[in-house]
C-alpha cells in the first residue's frame, strides 16, 4: 500500500474574504496534486494579517506532509507573506542574491524600472529555497515543506508546475461521477448501502436543483482503478432500481 500523503492550501488576502476577488487557484492545484497521490486535505481563507498568517502555517505544516500558500508576494505594503513565513519558522527576513538576479535578468528585457518596491519581491525568509517564476520573473520560494506562491492564477500556476518534480505522493486518486434525477432523501439509504460494501471507495454525495427538480451528482474515489470500476457499477444499478435515471459524467479522473 502506498502513503497517504497530504496537503492544505492557504489562500491569503482581504479581497478574498471580501469577495472582490474569486478564487480560482484551489480547483485547479486539488486536480494537479490527486494526480500525483497529494490529496488535498484542508483549505484556509486567512486576512493579510502577519499573526494569522502565521499561526496557519504552523498549524497545517505541523499537520500534513505539504503546505501551499497562494498570495501575498508582490511589491506593495499589504504583500506580507515572506514577513509572515518568516515569523512562523522564527527566522529573519533577508534579500535574497538569487531573486535578485532573476529580477534584474527579467526587467533588464523589459520597458520596466527594477525599482525598490519591486525589489522587494526579493525578501524571503533567511534559508528560502526558490520556486521559478517563467511568467513575471518574481520567484515564489520554499520553506521546508512550505510552498509560497503567487496569487494571480497564471502565475501560480507555472509556478506549481515548476515546483512539481520536488512533490513525492502515493498512489494517484482515480475518481467517477454519476448523476440522478433523484431527490438526495430518496437515495440516502441505498447509497449508505453501496458504501458499506465498498471499503476504500469514498463516495460523496452533492444534491443541486434546476429545471424545478432535485437531483444529485455522486462522486466517487479510489486508489484501485477495478474497485472504483465495480462500484461505479453497483451504484448505477442500486439507483436505476430506485427508479432513477443514472448517467455516468464524464468527468472521470
Amino acid at each position: 500500500m502506498s502513503p497517504i500523503v497530504t496537503a492544505a492550501l492557504i489562500i491569503i488576502g482581504n479581497e478574498i474574504l471580501t469577495g472582490r476577488t474569486r478564487d480560482a487557484n484551489l480547483p485547479y492545484l486539488a486536480k494537479r496534486l490527486d494526480g500525483i497521490g497529494v490529496r488535498l486535505r484542508e483549505v484556509r481563507v486567512v486576512p493579510d494579517d502577519e499573526a494569522a498568517i502565521a499561526a496557519a502555517v504552523n498549524e497545517l505544516r505541523a499537520a500534513h506532509d505539504y503546505v501551499f500558500t497562494t498570495g501575498g508576494v508582490g511589491p506593495t505594503h499589504d504583500d506580507i507573506t515572506a514577513a509572515s513565513l518568516a515569523k512562523a519558522f522564527g527566522v529573519p527576513v533577508e534579500r535574497n542574491a538569487g531573486a535578485v538576479a532573476l529580477l534584474e535578468a527579467y526587467y533588464a528585457g523589459s520597458d520596466l524600472d527594477l525599482n525598490e518596491a519591486r525589489l522587494t519581491m526579493a525578501d524571503m525568509p533567511a534559508g528560502a529555497e526558490l520556486i521559478d517564476n517563467p511568467v513575471s520573473g518574481a520567484p515564489g520560494f520554499r520553506i521546508e515543506n512550505v510552498f509560497v506562491m503567487a496569487g494571480v492564477p497564471e502565475i501560480m500556476q507555472a509556478m506549481f508546475e515548476a515546483l512539481r518534480p520536488l512533490l513525492k505522493g502515493g498512489a494517484p486518486v482515480h475518481s467517477r461521477t454519476v448523476t440522478v434525477d433523484l431527490p438526495e432523501g430518496a437515495i440516502a439509504a441505498t447509497l449508505e448501502d453501496v458504501q458499506s460494501r465498498n471499503a476504500g471507495v469514498e463516495i460523496g454525495s452533492y444534491p443541486f436543483y434546476r429545471s424545478r427538480a432535485f437531483g444529485v451528482k455522486l462522486v466517487l474515489r479510489a486508489v484501485d482503478e477495478a474497485r472504483l470500476a465495480a462500484a461505479t457499477a453497483e451504484l448505477i444499478d442500486a439507483l436505476a432500481g430506485l427508479g432513477g435515471a443514472p448517467v455516468e459524467d464524464d468527468e472521470t479522473g
